[in-house]
């Protein structure tokens, strides 16, 4: 399976190495033939197939016939397969791939460099990242490669891209690192932050290795921008930095990755404000609001100040702060430094994940005949994180809802203001509010940054 954004693989040339002209003949027949002899046994094929139910539906591609028949025809299951790569990382059998390769999948086989086929388990899912780690089983004598500091990469590194595109098997492609810090692309459930390279990416090099001239692992190949589906030179690579977190909590047991909560909501630096901060130039993420229970507050922070670096490293987005403390790991510290009145100060920020209080106060609605099958919960940092609300975000929300409740226009993410003019402040007031009898119904919410009004009768 691979989407219009496939994967890159990245080979970085050391320092030392670019600093002068080649001097000799057997310099500049340069091979990269001895690395790709170490690290190509440690990437492999991947064979994914789950099973879907598909409605035999004949308005399924119409635009608008076919959501209004979506519940035409009785299902049937389906078996779709998908094709990618993937990169052992450890000794004992850990392979990392991209969430759309194996994320939903039934069944998943691992073919070796060897030409062995290995079952796997998938141990880590996580669709925002585009990450998935699995853990082969009973495989033996497995080459691994290391990860190298993604942050020490430069444009103009030679990199190689490994992978299984089109399915035609092992293929090796040779580029530099083009780019750096790339997080208007969107991936997954979110907006990623990607290594750039020119290597060529093709359909099913998704999950690949991109690597240096020293062979470690720099990313894992996941999109390319492309109109035909063919490389066209601009592919993308998940950075080590952050397959080194998801792995390490794979490693301690976690099927979910846990990312560290901000409670901030900003936006990138433009010169607009910039000229109007004062500043010589735009840099950073200007923070426009913090929840109380903000890390970012409980250090200090305040919106108006513009956060410039973590870590020691340039912020310049809201998805490269993201990436900075998704890498750090939670329940860790990161030395955040931001201009307040045009000077530079800086903070201990606590990584933390969202916390879960007040209590959620979860419900189901399962006796009313207007709203059964509606699920709710009372507004909370770790319902904000999972819902992906703005960070102002309170009162109640619909967390899921079954195909009847659909069908009236609520969403997952709606936040309910009042159901038949009452106003609705927690999960029991929806409750009570469904207990009533009567035929026609009105409920007023916000989705996105909209106010809306749905009315129906039953």
């Amino acid at each position: 399976m691979f989407r219009i954004l496939a994967l890159a693989c990245l080979l970085a040339l050391p320092a030392a190495a670019q600093t002068r002209a080649p001097e000799s003949r057997a310099e500049i027949s340069l091979t990269f033939a001895p690395v790709v002899r170490e690290v190509a046994p440690a990437v492999v094929n991947i064979y994914a197939r789950r099973v879907v139910e598909a409605q035999a539906s004949p308005f399924a591609n119409d635009p608008f016939f076919g959501e209004l028949f979506r519940s035409f025809g009785p299902s049937s299951p389906q078996v779709q397969n998908s094709l990618g790569s993937g990169v052992i990382v450890t000794a004992d059998g850990l392979v990392v791939s991209n969430y759309h390769v194996v994320g939903a999948a039934s069944e998943i086989t691992v073919v070796l460099s060897d030409r062995r086929e290995v079952r796997a388990d998938l141990v880590l899912a996580d669709e925002a990242s585009d990450l998935a780690v699995l853990r082969l089983r009973e495989a033996r004598d497995l080459s691994f490669v290391t990860l190298r500091d993604s942050d020490s990469v430069e444009v103009g590194e030679l990199v190689l891209a490994i992978g299984n595109p089109f399915g035609i098997g092992q293929t090796v492609s040779m580029g530099i690192i083009s780019g750096l810090a790339r997080s208007a692309l969107s991936v997954g459930d979110g907006r990623g932050y990607f290594l750039q390279t020119d290597a060529a990416i093709n359909p099913g090099n998704s999950g690949g290795a991109l690597v240096d001239a020293g062979g470690r692992l720099l990313g894992i190949n996941t999109a390319i921008l492309t109109q035909s589906g063919g490389s066209n030179g601009i592919g993308f690579a998940i950075p080590a930095n952050l397959v080194r977190a998801v792995v390490e909590q794979a490693q301690g047991g976690a099927s979910r990755f846990a990312r560290p909560w901000a409670g901030v909501s900003g936006q990138q630096m433009d010169s607009a404000m910039a000229e109007s901060l004062g500043l010589a130039r735009p840099e950073g993420v200007i923070l426009s609001a913090l929840h109380p229970e903000s890390p970012f507050r409980l250090a200090g922070l305040r919106p108006g100040d513009v956060v410039v670096a973590m870590g020691g490293l340039p912020v310049n987005s809201p998805p490269e702060m993201i990436f900075r403390m998704a890498s750090a790991g939670v329940g860790r510290q990161i030395a955040v430094d931001f201009l307040r009145g045009g000077s530079v100060q800086s903070a201990d920020v606590a990584l933390i994940a969202p916390p879960d209080s007040p209590d959620r106060e979860a419900l189901t609605i399962t006796d009313s005949p207007a709203l059964r099958g509606l699920s709710v919960a009372r507004i909370n940092p770790a319902v904000i994180a999972e819902l992906g609300l703005i960070t102002e975000a309170e009162g109640v929300v619909v967390t899921a809802i079954d195909t009847r409740i659909a069908r009236i226009g609520l969403q997952p993410g709606d936040i309910l203001l009042a159901i038949n003019g009452q106003p609705v402040a927690r999960p029991a007031d929806v409750a009570r509010a469904a207990a009533a009898s009567g035929r026609n119904w009105s409920i007023d919410l916000l989705r996105g940054n909209g106010r809306l009004g749905l009315r129906f009768r039953i």
